[in-house]
């Protein structure tokens, strides 16, 4: 599957209710990506590798589909019959925050996606409003990309760290609902349909979630990352409650919920709940973290928090597999075990499924580390095992003071900008 060569995915976006056809292939292609949905509601994605063929013809793309998605269009249909008519969905006044630092091209390229949003609001929404906070940049290029949209508005948050900005996004917020963007993703053209469906059908919910898929899969670590599960979290609607049955270690995990990239809430329970933790995503030194905390106060709390999968956006995954490496070393390692050890400190009642999480997190990845570390020896398609030690390795640094060192070293920054 993953030896090293020259990969590159097309991705093929198919609507069920459109006739089949071929998908044509370039000599290049070394696999697809494939997204199928129903009525614009996403119900499957896969990755398939081929070999020197000039397409995949409509019989195996039928055959496939009815494979990979066949209970789950009768799902739809049923869902269909039994949810509320397009008419009563709606959503209150909504603030689209975009933090970002340093990354204008990001920022650009999401506010081309996002500009479409507003046709497509269900009629008797509040509409939305879109905020670019600029965390600690080092140039003017984000705020004049701002001052080039009137229906744009801009605010810097000089001390570094992306929970920093998210905070300040929620004092600036006029809308009743946030919801935060990544700067390396676009939105999917029904992603405002996704959240009001899901807003309308669970009014009393303080969080909700949504797919993130791929942008492109045109290098050998992005394939990597998708093969290994990306962001994605299936195609199913979920209400996430106090309890979540055959899941002992609930609400605790790495990415149960879904992911930071993209997220809303309910402003007046995120301000009831004190905002993000500051010390979580503060930049290089604990890039990660802060959106599972959050979804684990809002669960904690007793809020549902809520996974529409047509709440859906496009990630740029990283590109190079030094990036990788470092997006699993610090972020998927060192950023949730520090996440973990504050649970730890802060909520004694989880304590032993919390000790059961660490156990159970060290002893997964040495187990993948020492199958595909065998599978390379056996000249087998593997993944890295450096990406398995390096997510070990950041997981150690966490776990031993990680957060309080992250704690000390965000007081300091509050201090200094005092």
């Amino acid at each position: 599957m993953i030896d090293g060569s020259t990969v590159r995915y097309p991705l093929f976006d198919i609507e069920l209710t459109r006739p089949l056809s071929d998908l044509p292939l370039s000599s290049g292609d070394t696999g697809v990506a494939i997204l199928v949905r129903r009525k614009g509601v996403p119900i499957a994605f896969w990755l398939q590798e081929v070999s020197g063929i000039p397409g995949i013809p409509v019989e195996e793309l039928a055959r496939r589909i009815g494979e990979k998605a066949g209970e789950k269009i009768v799902a739809e249909a049923i869902h269909d019959e039994m949810t509320l008519a397009p008419s009563a969905v709606f959503l209150p006044l909504l603030t689209i925050a975009i933090c970002t630092k340093d990354r204008p091209e990001g920022v650009e390229r999401l506010l081309g996606s996002l500009l479409g949003q507003m046709a497509a609001l269900p009629e008797g929404s509040a509409g939305y409003e879109i905020l670019i906070v600029d965390n600690a940049p080092s140039d003017e290029r984000t705020r004049e990309l701002a001052a080039r949209y009137p229906e744009v508005r801009y605010a810097r948050e000089p001390r570094p760290g992306l929970n920093f900005a998210r905070n300040r996004a929620l004092r600036e917020a006029g809308g009743e609902v946030l919801a935060f963007l990544d700067d390396d993703v676009i939105v999917d053209q029904y992603w405002s349909i996704g959240l009001a469906r899901a807003w309308t059908e669970n009014r009393d919910a303080a969080a909700f979630t949504g797919q993130v898929l791929p942008m492109e899969l045109e290098t050998e670590a992005q394939v990597i990352f998708e093969t290994r599960g990306g962001f994605r979290r299936g195609f199913d609607r979920v209400r996430y409650g106090p309890v979540l049955r055959g899941n002992p270690l609930y609400p605790g995990g790495a990415g149960i919920f879904g992911a930071g990239a993209n997220m809303a809430f309910r402003v007046a329970v995120l301000k009831q709940l004190g905002g993000f933790d500051e010390a979580l995503d503060t930049g290089p030194a604990v890039p990660g973290g802060g959106d599972l905390d959050i979804f684990y106060r809002i669960i904690r709390a007793g809020h549902p928090l809520v996974y529409e999968p047509q709440f859906l956006v496009f990630h740029q995954h990283r590109r190079d597999m030094r990036s990788l490496f470092v997006q699993y070393r610090r972020s998927w390692g060192l950023g949730f075990m520090c996440y973990v050890s504050k649970c730890l400190k802060n909520d004694p009642e989880r304590r032993v499924n919390l000790i059961r999480l660490i156990l159970w997190w060290f002893v997964n990845l040495l187990l993948y580390f020492q199958r595909h570390l065998r599978r390379k020896l056996q000249g087998r398609p593997h993944f890295p095992p450096s990406l398995f030690l390096g997510e070990l390795w950041g997981g150690a640094i966490g776990l031993l003071g990680g957060y309080s060192r992250s704690r000390r070293r965000v007081d300091e920054i509050r201090k200094r900008s005092r």
